[in-house]
C-alpha cells in the first residue's frame, strides 16, 4: 500500500484578527467598532461565517490518482473508500485529508471497479464491472493491503451493476439480464458465498439494462426489500424485489403501457418520456426508515436536458390510470444526474452529475442549483459521478467532500 505524502494539517478555515480587520476596513465607516467590543465581535464573525458559507459545498481533495472514480463508501469515522479504473482502490482514515493508495488486486490491472462496501477501515468488498468474468468480486481484511478473490461472474453474457450490503453479512449484488431475466445474487456469510434470487417476470424490454455509472442503481432498504433502477429504448423501470425468496414487484416507467397482473407483482408506471439506450433511472435512494424514496437520472449523452431527471415516490398521489406512486418533479435538477443520497441531519437530498449538484428540501419536488463561492474553483460543483456522504468522487481522480454547513438553509 502506497502513502500520499500530502500534509495531514487540516486547511485553516477560520478568520484571523488580522484578517478581520483588513475586512472591516473594505466596509462602510464605523463597522470597525465591532473590534472594539468583543460581543459585538462575536456577533460579526457568526454573521459573516453564515454568509461566506452560504453557497459552500464540496472541498476538493488530492486523490492522487487520474482514474475515473465510480465507487464511494463512508463508513464513519472518517473512515471511506474510493474504487474506479485500472484497479485503482483509495482509503482514507482520517476524514479525506489524506487518500491512500492501496495495493491492487493480483490481475486486476486493467479492471474497472465500479462498486464498493465497506465495513470498517481494515475490510471492504469491490466489485469490477464488465462482461463475463470481467465482473469479480474481491474482499481485504487488513487495510487494503491484500486482496482475495470471492466470487467471479459465472454467466459469460452478465455484466455486474451494482453491489449493497445492510450489514457485515447481508448483502445483495445486480447483474444485466441473462436469459431474459436480471440477475439478483444473493450472500448471508459477507460474500464468501452467493446464490441467484429467483424473479418472476423480470424479462428486459427491448434492450432494457441497468447502469453501472455510481453503485447506486440499487437500493437496499432498511427492511431487506431491493429496489432498482433500468433504462433503455424500450422504456425504463423500477422493480422491487421482495425480502422473501421469489417476492418480485415491478414498476415500470415507460408512459405508454401497463403490465399484466400476476401473482406476487404489480405494474407501477413511472412518468418518463425517455427512450434510448442511454437514459432511464441511475440512482435510488431512501430517507431514515424507509420514510421518503427519490430516483434520479436522465439522459447522460444529454446532460444539460433536465427533462424527466428526478422523480419521488408518493403514496398520496396515486395515479388510477398509470397505476403510479411515483410523481416526476415538479422543478427537476438542472441536468442529468448519476447520484442521489439523503441527508439525514439537514433533511434533505442532494443529487450529482456533470454538470452540477442540485438539493431538495421537500421530498423531490423541486430542486435547486447548489453553487459554488466566488473562492472556489468555477467547477467545484460539476464532473460528479457517485455519493456516498460527506464524500462525491468523479473523473480524473475526482473527490469532494462536503463542507459541513453547505447544507444549512
Amino acid at each position: 500500500m502506497q502513502h500520499s505524502t500530502k500534509s495531514r494539517q487540516r486547511r485553516n478555515r477560520t478568520i484571523s484578527y488580522h484578517a478581520l480587520v483588513r475586512l472591516c476596513l473594505s466596509f462602510p465607516k464605523g463597522i470597525c467598532v465591532l473590534l472594539e467590543s468583543p460581543k459585538l465581535l462575536a456577533i460579526f464573525i457568526f454573521t459573516l461565517t453564515l454568509t461566506i458559507h452560504a453557497q459552500a459545498q464540496w472541498d476538493i481533495e488530492d486523490s492522487h490518482t487520474t482514474a475515473s472514480l465510480r465507487g464511494i463508501n463512508s463508513v464513519g469515522g472518517g473512515v471511506a473508500w474510493a474504487s474506479g479504473t485500472n484497479g485503482t482502490i483509495l482509503r482514507t482514515e482520517d476524514g479525506g485529508f489524506v487518500w491512500q493508495l492501496c495495493a491492487i488486486p493480483p490481475g486486476a490491472e486493467k479492471l474497472d471497479f465500479r462498486g464498493i462496501q465497506a465495513f470498517d477501515a481494515n475490510t471492504a468488498i469491490v466489485m469490477s464491472s464488465g462482461k463475463g468474468d470481467l465482473s469479480r468480486l474481491y474482499k481485504t481484511t487488513d487495510g487494503c493491503q491484500t486482496w482475495k478473490l470471492i466470487f467471479t461472474n459465472p454467466d459469460k453474457e452478465g455484466f455486474w451493476d451494482a453491489i449493497q450490503f445492510n450489514d457485515r453479512n447481508f448483502g445483495v449484488l445486480l447483474g444485466d439480464p441473462v436469459d431474459g431475466k436480471f440477475v439478483i445474487m444473493l450472500t448471508f456469510d459477507g460474500g464468501q458465498k452467493w446464490e441467484k434470487q429467483t424473479l418472476k417476470s423480470t424479462a428486459d424490454i427491448n434492450g432494457e439494462g441497468a447502469f453501472a455509472a455510481s453503485n447506486s442503481s440499487l437500493l437496499l432498504s432498511s427492511t431487506n426489500y431491493r429496489s432498482f433502477g433500468t433504462g433503455g429504448p424500450g422504456g425504463s423501470r423500477i422493480i422491487t424485489v421482495g425480502s422473501g425468496p421469489t417476492d418480485t414487484y415491478q414498476q415500470d416507467v415507460s408512459k405508454t403501457k401497463k403490465l399484466p397482473w400476476s401473482s406476487g407483482q404489480y405494474a407501477d408506471q413511472l412518468p418518463t418520456h425517455l427512450r434510448t439506450a442511454s437514459s432511464g433511472v441511475f440512482s435510488i435512494a431512501e430517507a431514515q426508515h424507509g420514510m421518503g424514496r427519490v430516483a434520479v437520472g436522465g439522459d447522460y449523452q444529454k446532460p444539460d436536458d433536465r427533462i424527466d431527471t428526478a422523480w419521488h415516490y408518493d403514496v398520496a398521489h396515486y395515479d388510477e390510470v398509470t397505476h403510479s406512486f411515483w410523481v416526476a418533479a415538479h422543478t427537476p435538477p438542472h441536468g442529468f444526474r448519476s447520484a442521489v443520497a439523503y441527508d439525514a441531519q439537514q433533511k434533505l437530498w442532494i443529487t450529482v452529475g456533470p454538470n452540477g449538484t442540485d438539493i431538495s428540501r421537500d421530498d423531490g419536488r423541486n430542486w435547486t442549483a447548489l453553487k459554488p463561492r466566488k473562492e472556489d474553483a468555477p467547477d467545484a460543483d460539476k464532473n460528479w459521478n457517485a455519493l456516498s456522504l460527506p464524500f462525491v468522487v468523479g473523473p480524473n481522480g475526482r473527490i469532494g467532500k462536503l463542507r459541513p454547513t453547505a447544507l444549512k438553509p
